[in-house]
């Protein structure tokens, strides 16, 4: 067939859409030399008209025309819908596997979408008369083979960083000429909404790049005078010069004032306004990036490599909202089509009584005018049915639909909205598939309602609330464009005052904040640890958080978990709740499955009532890696899940076993053993070389040696790598007057650490400079009488514990544990111990934290070899002895390792009562050294290095009269029997 054929057929052509797709289809396929399904696949598997689909959200469909891995086609009548017809096929096009290409044809008209995942969808349009140029018909047959040829080159995601980037940059130097970040923020939202309105077709053609690129030939003065006209139409619609303004409003264009611009500043607008099709920037990600650009002083980020992505926030709105509601949507849509069909069984009947009254008129007239009366009456008796079916459907539909529109989703801590984003795509997509699987049942849709109106937010910082209401705005704006609701009403921009910018937390006068009532409350509560939270936020507000707060977060929690707790008690606390808010979904620390931040998740595991959970799962916060975990509580969940799985249980501590260790105590046998080290609070630690310095000066005025002030020091770097050769300065109880006494030490705190100490904000520690921010009391009473302690870094890859001097001085990243028997030892580095630390612990980052509470304190040793019993005590006993084998000789094989006798020479301290040191022969050795790490060793794990830890292994097992081959399942229920027993008997 010729283009000239095919035109003049179709363009007389008055068929309806069922009598003409199948013959207009054949002829396209004629006309491009491609074959027909029938032709190509005539068992219609993958090739074919009539293409059945289950629809996305319930029901069935169809597809005109299906080819897989090219497109699904869609047919209406000449002049109808073709918006219709296209959200018609979105709803399908799961079940037709997301082909490249959905195309709706109204034999007039082709227009194709393109449908790859995660690119800037195009949108592609053939008239009849476009069939006359070949370079059209190429274009339309490379779509019938689903060439990837036309396939969206940019992401979204990497179109939005370019113009975060490009904007991040023209915000830090209009900062630098002096204007407040809020106006920079505020001028920026409303150049990029600009950007975004032109390509949407909200403003005229080109009216903004027409704008700034004339402006780039004027004095850049003039500038600011045309932005403020055209902020000033928007605001209120109207004429600016030839074209007409639409009326926006929404409080993005107010009346402040734009910022004055350099030309370089101009070209950039204008450049980047011209490059890319705005209208497909990414809000979910927008926000979070042009956040941190402005926030960015010194160096710039690293924009787009690091952001919050879809896939992310789906594991919290697809469990929390997506599912229960698609759910209530399955029950509705069972129960219309239920009626429908009583509806439709209502016509088969009326259809039967007119033909039996047909069937009697020709038999006998007489008798059949004789019951007539009864057949009205059974006419009626029919459409009252058939009335009643129709109105039960529509009042089905109607209820769903007004209990979607009504939703609410809070975000308490929504930033630059871009979870509030998510969940507003996903309310307006279960609407869509409502009305179109109504649709499909044959009842008449009304107007989509789900709105701005459903999301709620809570932000401190104004500038973040603003970005929220431009995401917001953007992302409602264009999915209503994606899915062809083009019917805006003005002002286009709703005011968006329920995104508030207040404290989530407190009130001015320091109560509780109260949060609005919603349906659902889901986000990423901001991050700080509990130790960290006064250098965040001052301690006059921390006091006011502890008051308002008091019994409910422990005062030594992470920030996050003030939100946790505050989305509990919304949700009532229990299950049914009284509360309106059903379900929750956040993302906190994964420092929250574990000591004190993990008791605000106590009460809510109690109730059963953990639904969803992520553990330990990698995120970003503010550009860097970190690990989070991310739960889901309530009630109405469609499951529950731990890691995406389906479990029975969820612990507190986001395990999903039956072995809740939570529940395991601190036992008084292990009490007064383990300890952190103490907080220095400044640079009280020196290098090696200055320290010795110290220790040959001569003796001081009160006739003591500067030995009796420093220790040998060491943190955790100094296990997981080489010692670093760190001493400490400790004039622990010494008064001022007594610590100035030596000389060399008090001059080196003087001038490295008093100016800091001044500005502290603990009075102790500004009065009493000189001394460490935490003496380490309880540690030096423990540790003092003993030749050499066990210490483990407190955060790290592999649980390792090494020997060190009794004279060392841990420091606060390291744990401290007061024993010198290699017994005590061996338990802790075998298998056991570790499998117990790593499930108890927490982690930073994907390194496993241990503490002195919860995974020493807690961990029961073999009956008999308890840290509560002196070393001398079980000195004999077999299992003592074989543990203490194993143990020495994996430390003699690991010490072998690090320091081969051939690579280093041992040389005396330069005073007496201090350990010798161990240093390299010469520069290869050094170097050699160097890569001689315990981590290196660990990560390498040889032969030997397993076989001496299985050594010790067994010797443990026997101790505590266990196989050695248990699982580590096994193990653990072992331990905690053994942990409950002794918690029950007060040990």
């Amino acid at each position: 067939m010729t283009p000239a054929q095919f035109i003049t057929k179709w363009s007389n052509s008055s068929l309806r859409e069922r009598q003409g797709s199948q013959s207009h289809f054949n002829d396209l396929c004629a006309l491009l030399g491609e074959p027909t399904p029938t032709e190509d696949d005539p068992h219609g598997e993958r090739y074919c008209f009539e293409r059945g689909a289950e629809k996305t959200g319930g029901g069935d469909g169809w597809a005109d025309v299906w080819r897989k891995g090219c497109f699904g086609w869609e047919y209406k009548g000449k002049h109808k819908n073709l918006d219709a017809a296209l959200r018609q096929l979105q709803a399908y096009a799961l079940d037709l596997q997301n082909p490249p290409y959905l195309v709706v044809c109204d034999m007039e008209r082709i227009i194709v979408h393109t449908n790859w995942t995660n690119t800037i969808s195009r949108k592609i349009i053939f008239t009849l008369d476009d069939l006359h140029e070949p370079e059209k018909l190429a274009v339309l047959k490379l779509i019938f083979q689903g060439s990837e040829s036309l396939k969206p080159r940019i992401s979204p995601q990497e179109l939005t960083a370019k113009v975060v980037q490009r904007f991040g940059d023209l915000g830090r130097r209009l900062q630098e000429r002096g204007h407040h970040p809020r106006d920079v923020a505020h001028f920026l939202n409303r150049l990029v909404f600009c950007m975004f309105a032109e390509d949407a077709r909200l403003l005229p053609g080109g009216l903004f790049t027409r704008l700034t690129s004339s402006m780039q030939r004027r004095p850049p003065a003039e500038a600011t005078a045309q932005f403020e006209a055209l902020f000033a139409k928007m605001r209120d619609g109207g004429l600016f010069g030839a074209d007409v303004i639409r009326w926006f409003n929404g409080g993005l264009f107010d009346d402040k004032p734009a910022l004055p611009l350099e030309r370089p500043d101009l070209k950039l607008i204008s450049d980047t306004a011209g490059e890319h099709d705005w209208s497909e920037i990414d809000p979910a990600i927008f926000g979070n990036l042009f956040e941190e650009a402005l926030k960015a002083t010194r160096e710039r980020p690293a924009l787009g490599a690091h952001y919050t992505d879809r896939e992310k926030i789906l594991k919290i709105v697809d469990p929390v909202i997506t599912w229960p509601l698609t759910a209530e949507w399955d029950v509705a849509f069972a129960e219309i089509r239920a009626a429908m069909e009583a509806r439709a069984a209502t016509e088969v009947e009326r259809k039967a009584v007119l033909e039996q009254a047909a069937e009697a008129m020709k038999a006998d007239p007489d008798k059949a005018k004789a019951g007539e009366a009864a057949r009205r009456k059974a006419l009626t008796a029919i459409a009252k049915q058939a009335d009643a079916a129709l109105g039960l459907a529509k009042d089905r539909l109607e209820a769903f639909l007004t209990r979607l529109a009504a939703y609410r989703v809070l975000d308490p801590a929504c930033g630059s909205g871009n979870f509030l984003y998510v969940a507003l795509h996903a309310l307006k997509d279960i609407e869509r598939r409502a009305l179109v699987d109504a649709e499909r049942l044959g009842l008449e849709p009304p107007a989509p309602r789900v709105g701005l109106a459903c999301v709620r937010g809570i932000d401190i910082e104004d500038y973040a609330a603003e970005l929220a209401r431009v995401t917001l705005w953007i992302g409602d704006l264009q999915w209503n464009a994606k899915n062809n609701y083009t019917g805006l009403a003005e002002p286009i921009l709703s005011s968006l005052d329920q995104i508030e910018c207040r404290d989530s937390l407190l009130n001015p006068d320091g109560t509780e904040a109260a949060w609005p009532e919603a349906d659902a409350i889901i986000g990423n509560p901001p991050f700080l640890g509990g130790k960290r939270m006064r250098d965040g936020l001052g301690d006059a507000q921390v006091e006011k958080l502890f008051a308002a707060y008091r019994g409910r977060v422990p005062a030594e929690a992470d920030f996050v978990c003030y939100w946790v707790e505050k989305a509990w008690r919304a949700v009532g606390g229990s299950i049914p709740p009284p509360a309106t808010t059903c379900r929750a979904g956040l993302v906190t620390t994964n420092s929250i499955r574990g000591g004190a931040s993990r008791r605000v998740l106590d009460p809510i595991a109690d109730a059963n009532a953990l639904m969803e959970a992520w553990a330990d799962e990698p995120w970003v916060l503010e550009g860097a890696a970190v690990r989070v975990s991310m739960l889901g509580f309530g009630h109405g969940f469609i499951e529950r899940r731990l890691e995406g799985k389906p479990t029975e249980q969820i612990n507190a501590d986001l395990t999903g076993t039956g072995l809740d260790l939570t529940k395991a105590a601190r036992l008084n046998d292990n009490a007064d053993v383990a300890f952190q080290g103490p907080v220095k609070v400044g640079a009280f630690d020196i290098p090696g070389d200055e320290a010795r310095e110290m220790l040959r000066a001569p003796t001081n005025p009160n006739g003591r040696r500067n030995s009796d002030v420093l220790r040998p020091w060491a943190n955790g770097l100094d296990v997981v790598r080489r010692p670093s050769d760190r001493w400490i300065i400790d004039f622990d109880g010494l008064s001022e007057i007594d610590a100035a006494l030596f000389e060399a030490p008090f001059r080196h705190v003087i001038f490295a650490i008093k100016p800091e100490r001044d500005r502290n904000n603990d009075r102790q520690r500004r009065e009493k400079w000189w001394l460490l921010g935490r003496s380490g009391g309880d540690w030096r009473t423990a540790a003092d009488s003993l030749s050499r302690v066990i210490i483990t870094p407190r955060v790290s890859k592999y649980r390792l514990l090494v020997w060190r001097p009794g004279s060392l001085l841990p420091d606060s990243a390291v744990v401290g544990i007061a024993r010198d028997d290699d017994t005590t030892f061996g338990v802790l580095h075998s298998r056991f111990h570790e499998l117990w630390s790593l499930r108890m612990g927490t982690s930073l980052e994907d390194r496993p934290r241990y503490t002195p509470s919860t995974t020493f304190e807690t961990f029961p040793f073999p009956e008999g070899l308890t840290p509560n019993i002196p070393a001398a005590d079980y000195a004999a006993d077999p299992r003592a002895v074989a543990i203490a084998q194993a143990a020495a000789e994996l430390n003699r094989l690991r010490e072998a390792w690090l320091n081969p006798a051939d690579l280093v020479r041992i040389e005396p301290e330069v005073v007496p009562g201090f350990p010798d040191r161990i240093l390299p022969r010469d520069e290869d050795a050094a170097r050699e050294l160097k890569k001689r790490t315990l981590t290196n060793l660990y990560n390498q794990r040889p032969a030997w290095l397993d076989m001496a830890h299985q050594r010790l292994d067994a010797a443990v097992a026997a101790a505590y009269g266990w196989p050695a081959d248990l699982s580590d399942d096994e193990v653990l229920e072992r331990l905690f029997a053994l942990n409950q027993e002794r918690a029950a008997a007060g040990r």
